[in-house]
């Protein structure tokens, strides 16, 4: 029997201060590493800064269902979030039976895409009219789940320019990605069973490969945050990871988690202010529907020193 823990006894009379914010965070029974299980960064909102969430409490649709005027069809979807990709529809993004947030279902073409994106059109949410720039201090974050069969997919999510999974499309992004295999996907990865971190400034690519064997029906929560001098910090599950310095558009470079007492590897300077949007994603490799829950999002960004 696990023994209750018993909660701190220290009280306070006036409220805790705090410089560095408020950590949630657990241990991992078979490493006893410390994992940071805190949203936000800081758990508590800074007033310095700009939050938004989104755990789609509303499903996102096809951008032409807030323009309908079939009321059934525009007044169920999200304000805030879309569905794009290829053979998409709004029907294939659906609530899961046994897991909380979004599930998306690719149709069953080879090659079709589900992604979940903010509104872009004019005066359709601050998810899209704030920008979230590089030289902005942005902290992105979401926690998704892979489904049962991890097989002829890929899946991607972070900050580009434009919605693909495709490495070579944007000069600059930051984004995590997973793929099976070599189908279908314009990355030229060699390890198909390692999750990726990519990130490009001013179009020389950079991918780092984590020491993280991606599997079925697990839950990866993925973070990225920029500092003040533009320069990228990564989190998986609450453990950070260096980042590869060496540039190159194919294979990618293995990293380590950062170890205690020690400082971690970040990129370079990103290009300065490139203003990226968050977009997830997932492709199906064969003629078989492939699904990735997405239970939310979470981005923030600096408002004033």
């Amino acid at each position: 029997m696990t023994k209750e823990k018993i909660m701190a006894k220290t009280s306070f009379e006036g409220p805790v201060r705090s410089k560095g914010g408020y950590k949630v965070y657990s241990v991992a029974s078979s490493t006893g590493v410390d994992a940071d299980r805190t949203v936000h960064d800081l758990g508590i909102k800074d007033t310095r800064r700009y939050y938004l969430e989104e755990y789609f409490d509303l499903l996102p649709g096809i951008n032409g269902d807030l323009a309908s005027t079939t009321e059934s069809t525009n007044t169920p979807v999200s304000r805030q979030f879309e569905i794009l990709g290829t053979n998409h529809t709004s029907a294939l993004a659906t609530y899961s039976a046994t897991v909380a947030g979004m599930a998306m279902t690719t149709a069953t073409a080879d090659q079709d895409r589900m992604i979940v994106a903010p509104h872009l059109d004019s005066k359709q949410g601050a998810w899209s009219g704030v920008k979230w720039g590089t030289e902005n201090q942005v902290h992105w974050e979401c926690s998704i789940r892979t489904s049962a069969a991890i097989d002829n997919q890929w899946i991607w999510a972070g900050l580009k320019l434009t919605n693909v999974v495709e490495l070579a499309t944007d000069a600059n992004q930051a984004f995590f990605a997973f793929g099976t295999d070599a189908d279908n996907s314009g990355q030229a990865f060699t390890d198909f069973t390692k999750l990726h971190f990519v990130h490009s400034i001013g179009g020389t690519d950079y991918i780092s490969v984590l020491p993280i064997t991606v599997a079925a029906s697990t839950n990866y929560h993925l973070k990225i945050k920029f500092d003040s001098d533009r320069k990228l910090t990564i989190y998986v599950n609450g453990i950070q990871y260096n980042v590869t310095s060496t540039s190159g558009s194919t294979g990618g470079t293995a990293v380590t988690a950062v170890q205690p007492g020690t400082v971690a590897t970040k990129s370079a300077a990103m290009t300065n202010d490139i203003d990226l949007i968050p977009y997830i994603g997932i492709e199906n490799c064969d003629a078989a529907a492939a699904v990735l829950n997405v239970q939310y999002i979470a981005i923030s960004r600096l408002i004033f020193e």
